[in-house]
């Protein structure tokens, strides 16, 4: 029974995804005036979808390294470690993210 229900919230999530991917494509084909077909569609969504599978697992895996049974900004850091561009632009979001939540405290 747990397992149909973990199956039909897996295909409601993979239909979500495929529907925000055909999306995201349709704008960028119509702004770039170009084609594209169901079939890349639906690659590019098994793709992405593969990566989030990849992503989830490593955050997992992170954190249960840790010690911990819930994943925070420093598995995300972890995991981003390599591109540092974009390790920067989280590093920046979570610092903010602290200093106001730490604003917000000193107010009390």
């Amino acid at each position: 029974m747990a397992n149909d229900f973990e199956e039909q919230a897996q295909e409601q999530l993979k239909s979500s995804l495929w529907l925000a991917v055909g999306k995201m494509v349709d704008e960028e084909t119509l702004r770039r005036n170009r084609n594209v077909t169901p079939q890349f569609i639906g690659a590019l969504t098994d793709m992405v979808w593969a990566q989030i599978e990849n992503v989830a697992l490593d955050l997992e895996n992170f954190s249960r390294h840790a010690g911990r049974t819930t994943i925070n900004t420093d598995d995300v850091l972890l995991l981003a470690r390599r591109n540092q561009d974009l390790h920067a632009i989280i590093r920046d979001f979570v610092d903010k993210q602290k200093a106001a939540k730490a604003k917000g405290k000193s107010k009390r």
